[in-house]
C-alpha cells in the first residue's frame, strides 16, 4: 500500500534515471555533473522493485522527471495515489532514443552516450511555450453519401448516435426498406467545404424519395440544386474524394466502400467526435511581413502553391489561413521567404530553443561529432523504436529531434542546426508525404550550396524516405565528410529571416573558406538590386512596392536607399518600376555594406519656377518634359513651363493664360427671389409711369 503524502522538506528537482536492469550503460556521475545543479539519481530497475524510492522522491521534491515513457502510466497512476500534482512529474526517453544500440555492447558508456541523454534530458527541462489552439464544436449532424442497401445499413447503425441524413448518387437498384426512419435523398455532383461542425455540400441536382415506391427507391421529379449543412461527412461514393488531402480534414471520413474494416473504423470515429474540439492553430501569419503582392502585383505565392489542403487562400495583396482547414504539414512556412508565415507548434521560438539546448549540452558534456535527425511524432518515433528494438538502433552521437511533421523543416531550421555544431541533419519523412518531398528538397538543396561554398562539405544533409529499419539505421551511420561545424552559441529569437541571418553569420565567420559573396539561382530568397541609376527618376514607386523595407527614401530629400539582408527577392520592385530600372540578383552577402542602406541615388529637389517650393526631383522633370514635349497640350515654351511648377502654380498659369480652353469670362451674378421681385416692381412702375405720360390713367 502507498503511503500517505508527506510535506515537502526540499524544494529542488530531481531527475531519475533507469539503467532498465542495466541494458543503458550510465555513468549517473557525469551525467549528474552535467545537469548541475539539478540532482541525478541512478536506478536499475526503477519501474518495479524500486518504485517505492519513486515514492519517497515524490514526498520530497516539486519537481521529478523520469528518463524512461515506456512505464509513464504507472508512475502517473503512482503519483495519482500520492496526490501528487501531475504537470510537476515529466518524462524523458533515454532508452530507444539513446542507451539501446550496438556501440553500447561493452556494457560501458561511451562518452558520446553520456553526453547524448544529457542533451534530452536538458531538452526535456526547457519551458516550451503552449501551441495557440482554435474550438470546432460538433453537434452530430452526419451527412451519409452512398449508391446502395448498405449505405442505408450502416446509416441505421448509427442513427442511434448521431442525427443522419442519407443522400444516395446512383440507387436505381436500392430496395425499398420497410421502414425509413431517416431523410433519404436523391443528389448527384456534390461539391463540398467547410470543416468538421460547418460542413456545407452543395449537389447539382437533387430530390426527395417518394413514399409510394413498391420495391426500389423511387425520388420525386422536382430536382433542383439544393445544400446540406453538417457536422460530419461519411462519403461511401467510391468516387473521387470532395477535399484534397481528405485524410487530413477533421470530420471528412471516405474509407472504401468495400472495405468493412475501414468503414468501421470511420464510424467508431465518426461517433466520438461530437462535443467541442481544440484544433492546434498551426500558422502563425504576421501580414506586414508578406510579400505576396501590392498594388496587383503578384511577388510571392509559394505558400498558396505548395498547400494541399487549401488552407492558404489570397485575399487582395495579402494571403489568409484558415486554422480549420490546415493540416500542419508546415510546407508554407519552411518555404516562406520573409517568416511572415511561422509554424507555431510549439508556440514561439522553441523549435531553434530545442535545437540550441541539445546540441550545446551534448557538445558541452564532452560528445564529439553530433548529428540531427528529424521526425514526426508518429511514423518517425515509431521508426526509432522499431531500429532500437530490432537493428542497430541510433548512433550514440546522432539526437533525434521530434517535431509536428517533418516537412515544417526549413532553411532557418538547417541553417541554425548547421551554426550549432551539426555535423549532418537527418529527415525521417514518412511514405505519405512523399508529395511534399519536393518542397523539402528546395530548402535541403538550398542550404547544401550554402554550406558547400564555405568550405564545409557536401552531403551534410539527408531526406531518407525508405521504409526499411535496417536501411535507415545504416544511413544514419554513414560519417560526415568535411571541415567540422562551428558549434555556436548565439540566441536564435525572432522570425525566419532573423534567425537565417544569425545562423549564416555564424557559419561564414567560422567557414575554412569565408567567401564575401556566394552566388544563388534565381528564385532564392536572398540577394541584390542593382539599378540603371541614370534611367532611374527617383519616382520611388519601388519603395512603396517593397513588401520588406529593403528599399527605402528619405523624407527630407529625394533619396533611394538598399538594404540587401533585408531583400528576399520578390521581384515585386522590379515589376512596378515604370522606367524598368531594376533587376535582381541572386546571393548571399556577408559584406558589412549588405547589412546597411546604401544610398542608390540621391539629388536635389526641383524647384517651382514660380514661387520656388522644392517638388520632385531633376531627373524625374526632364523625363516629363522629353516624353511631353511632342503632345499637342506642350508645344511652345510657356506650355512647357507648366511642367516646372508646383501644383499650385500650375493652376493658377492655367486660369491666366489666353486662349485656354477652359476660360469661361465674367462670371455671372447669382440670381436671387429678391432680384427677380425688384425687377417685377420695377416693371410695374415703369409701366404705370407710361400709362400716365399717355394719360391712360384717367378714367373715360
Amino acid at each position: 500500500m502507498s503511503t500517505p503524502p508527506q510535506p515537502k522538506s526540499v524544494t529542488k528537482n530531481t531527475i531519475l534515471v533507469c539503467s532498465c536492469e542495466n541494458s543503458i550503460p550510465l555513468d549517473v556521475d557525469a551525467i549528474s555533473e552535467n545537469c548541475s545543479p539539478d540532482t541525478v539519481k541512478g536506478y536499475r530497475n526503477l519501474c518495479r522493485t524500486q518504485l517505492e524510492d519513486f515514492e519517497k522522491t515524490l514526498q520530497n521534491h516539486d519537481n521529478v522527471w523520469v528518463a524512461c515513457t515506456q512505464e509513464a502510466p504507472l508512475f502517473l497512476e503512482t503519483a495519482d495515489e500520492l496526490g501528487y500534482a501531475a504537470p510537476n512529474l515529466n518524462f524523458v526517453n533515454i532508452r530507444e532514443q539513446a542507451g539501446w544500440n550496438r556501440d553500447n555492447k561493452t556494457g560501458k558508456p561511451s562518452p558520446d552516450l553520456t553526453a547524448k541523454i544529457s542533451a534530452l534530458i536538458a531538452e526535456s527541462r526547457l519551458d516550451i511555450q503552449p501551441t495557440p489552439s482554435v474550438s470546432m464544436a460538433s453537434s452530430g449532424v452526419l451527412l451519409i453519401m452512398g449508391r446502395d442497401e448498405k449505405t442505408l445499413e450502416y446509416a441505421r447503425q448509427l442513427s442511434s448516435r448521431l442525427d443522419v441524413t442519407v443522400v444516395l448518387e446512383k440507387p436505381e437498384n436500392t430496395a425499398m426498406p420497410n421502414i425509413i426512419d431517416m431523410p433519404v435523398f436523391l443528389g448527384t455532383e456534390p461539391v463540398a467545404t467547410g470543416h468538421l461542425g460547418q460542413f456545407s455540400v452543395t449537389f447539382k441536382t437533387s430530390a426527395a424519395y417518394d413514399p409510394t415506391a413498391r420495391d426500389h427507391f423511387r425520388f420525386t421529379d422536382n430536382e433542383d440544386s439544393s445544400v446540406f449543412d453538417c457536422d460530419l461527412i461519411l462519403d461511401l461514393r467510391g468516387a473521387t474524394a470532395l477535399f484534397t488531402s481528405p485524410e487530413t480534414r477533421d470530420g471528412y471520413f471516405n474509407p472504401e466502400p468495400g472495405n468493412p474494416a475501414g468503414v468501421m473504423k470511420a464510424m467508431l470515429e465518426l461517433t466520438d467526435l461530437v462535443g467541442e474540439f481544440e484544433k492546434p492553430k498551426y500558422v502563425d501569419y504576421q501580414p506586414s511581413l508578406c510579400a505576396h503582392g501590392r498594388s496587383g502585383i503578384v511577388g510571392c505565392s509559394l505558400c498558396m502553391d505548395n498547400c494541399s489542403t487549401g488552407a492558404v487562400l489570397e485575399n487582395g495583396e495579402k494571403v489568409t489561413f484558415d486554422p480549420y482547414i490546415c493540416a500542419g504539414c508546415g510546407t508554407c512556412a519552411s518555404l516562406c521567404p520573409t517568416g511572415a508565415a511561422h509554424f507555431d507548434v510549439p508556440g514561439g521560438d522553441s523549435r531553434i530553443e530545442r535545437l540550441s539546448t541539445l546540441l550545446g549540452t551534448y557538445r558541452k558534456s564532452g560528445g564529439t561529432a553530433p548529428a540531427i535527425v528529424v521526425t514526426d511524432n508518429g511514423y518517425g518515433q515509431d521508426m526509432i523504436h522499431t531500429m532500437a528494438r530490432h537493428t542497430d538502433g541510433l548512433p550514440a552521437n546522432v539526437i533525434p529531434f521530434a517535431v509536428h511533421q517533418v516537412t515544417q523543416t526549413g532553411l532557418d531550421f538547417l541553417l541554425a542546426a548547421a551554426a550549432y555544431g551539426a555535423e549532418q541533419i537527418f529527415m525521417l519523412l514518412p511514405p505519405e508525404k512523399a508529395g511534399d518531398k519536393p518542397a523539402l528538397e528546395t530548402q535541403t538543396a538550398l542550404a547544401e550550396q550554402i554550406l558547400t561554398t564555405l568550405g564545409y562539405g557536401s552531403g551534410r544533409i539527408h531526406i531518407i524516405d525508405d521504409p526499411d529499419p535496417e536501411k535507415v539505421a545504416a544511413i544514419l551511420r554513414q560519417p560526415a565528410d568535411g571541415a567540422a561545424m562551428p558549434g555556436a552559441t548565439f540566441t536564435g529569437r525572432g522570425r525566419k529571416r532573423s534567425v537565417m541571418n544569425l545562423a549564416l553569420g555564424q557559419l561564414h565567420k567560422n567557414a575554412p573558406t569565408p567567401v564575401e559573396y556566394i552566388p544563388l539561382d534565381p528564385g532564392a530568397p536572398f540577394g541584390t538590386l542593382h539599378f540603371d541609376r541614370d534611367k532611374c527618376t527617383l519616382c520611388l514607386s519601388c519603395v512603396g512596392a517593397c513588401p520588406t523595407g529593403a528599399l527605402t527614401d528619405n523624407q527630407d530629400a529625394p533619396m533611394l536607399s538598399f538594404t540587401e539582408d533585408a531583400c528576399v527577392q520578390c521581384g515585386i520592385c522590379k515589376n512596378t518600376c515604370p522606367e524598368k530600372v531594376i533587376r535582381l540578383e541572386a546571393r548571399i552577402s556577408f559584406a558589412s555594406e549588405s547589412r546597411e542602406a546604401v544610398i542608390i541615388k540621391q539629388e536635389q529637389p526641383f524647384h517651382c519656377i514660380q514661387c520656388g517650393t522644392p517638388f520632385g526631383t531633376q531627373s524625374t522633370i526632364d523625363n516629363m518634359i522629353e516624353k511631353l514635349s511632342g503632345h499637342a497640350m506642350f508645344q511652345n515654351p510657356e506650355q512647357l513651363d507648366r511642367l516646372k511648377m508646383c501644383a499650385d502654380c500650375r493652376v493658377t498659369a492655367l486660369a491666366n493664360e489666353e486662349n485656354q480652353p477652359m476660360a469661361l469670362g465674367d462670371v455671372p451674378k447669382v440670381r436671387t427671389t429678391d432680384d427677380y421681385l425688384r425687377e417685377r416692381e420695377q416693371l410695374r412702375e415703369l409701366a404705370a409711369a407710361d400709362m400716365k405720360a399717355k394719360g391712360l390713367d384717367k378714367p373715360n
